[in-house]
């Protein structure tokens, strides 16, 4: 029997000290993805939206690591672009944490940018699948800091890759196999700063790692900590089961409508027009109807000359 997705929960809160949520997310199996933003006032909200939907719109037509890392450059490009044009977003970026489940292979393909993290719980042992693209992940990697001092690090929270701040960027991939009784949790920085591994594991367990249960324990538990960041995170569980189409592009299309209603309020007056009809081929209509108002008053004009 395959190993395919179960129940998924995804969870988003504000936390105790922000009073923006700037952290976006994707939760449309077979994809899954975090984007944490960041910039001024509203910018990094921004960044993660953008992000989120150019995820969904690449991402869920495709598969394995390449899709993963043309979603993650498709969101890149956007983010930059937009804050090359819009001068209040100057300078914003997003991180961004992507799976894709391919329940056919078997397979999970990750990709990453900044410290949203990815995790295996297996077994009631957690696994961090990736690495933190941060100032204390780099030294703790050299061995010039400790786990325990980088938790109360003063800029423990300082990335050193993220989305839109370049035209390009360099995305960290891996393939992992999946198996029958996994959970995945995908999660912003305000989970992983404010509670450690082991105390996620337990929460996890404790939850029977039933994905609502064990993600309310966990955004609970980071605002009870402090709270002093938006805290989301994303729990997958995967079972046996039957395998779904790799034919993803229904997805793709319902997601694609999603976005409307994330979108910045100049993207959802594009979107609007294009539904209703603004667009090259809702002319004619209008064409005709002149054409026709021409027509009759011609006519009335040559029987009046006639008359």
């Amino acid at each position: 029997m395959a190993v395919v997705v179960g129940r998924v929960a995804a969870l988003t809160d504000p936390g105790r000290r922000r009073r923006h949520n700037e952290d976006s997310f994707v939760c449309e199996p077979p994809l899954f993805a975090i984007a944490d933003g960041m910039g001024g006032a509203q910018a990094g909200e921004l960044a993660s939206r953008l992000a989120k939907t150019a995820i969904e719109e690449v991402a869920l037509t495709t598969i394995g690591e390449d899709g993963v890392v043309d979603a993650i450059r498709a969101a890149n490009a956007r983010v930059f672009e937009r804050a090359l044009k819009d001068p209040s977003a100057s300078g914003m970026g997003t991180t961004a944490t992507v799976a894709l489940v391919d329940e056919v292979a078997g397979t999970i393909a990750l990709g990453h940018v900044g410290d949203s993290r990815a995790y295996r719980y297996r077994r009631g042992a957690l696994a961090q699948l990736t690495i933190d693209h941060s100032l204390v992940g780099e030294l703790i990697r050299s061995g010039r800091l400790t786990e325990d001092e980088a938790a109360v690090h003063p800029h423990r929270s300082v990335i050193t890759r993220a989305l839109g701040t370049e035209p390009d960027v360099d995305v960290d991939t891996q393939t992992a196999e999946i198996e029958a009784g996994d959970l995945l949790l995908l999660c912003s920085d305000g989970l992983s700063a404010m509670v450690r591994d082991d105390e996620i594991a337990r929460l996890i367990e404790a939850a029977g790692a039933e994905p609502e249960g064990a993600g309310a324990a966990l955004v609970r538990a980071a605002n009870e900590a402090g709270g002093i960041d938006n805290v989301t995170v994303i729990l997958v569980e995967l079972v046996e089961g039957e395998p779904r189409s790799r034919d993803a592009q229904p997805l793709a299309e319902e997601a694609h409508e999603a976005n409307d209603m994330e979108r910045t309020e100049e993207d959802v007056g594009a979107a609007s027009k294009r539904r209703h009809g603004a667009g090259r081929g809702s002319r004619w209509p209008a064409l005709l109807l002149v054409l026709g108002l021409l027509a009759a008053v011609v006519f009335v004009l040559w029987w009046s000359f006639l008359a």
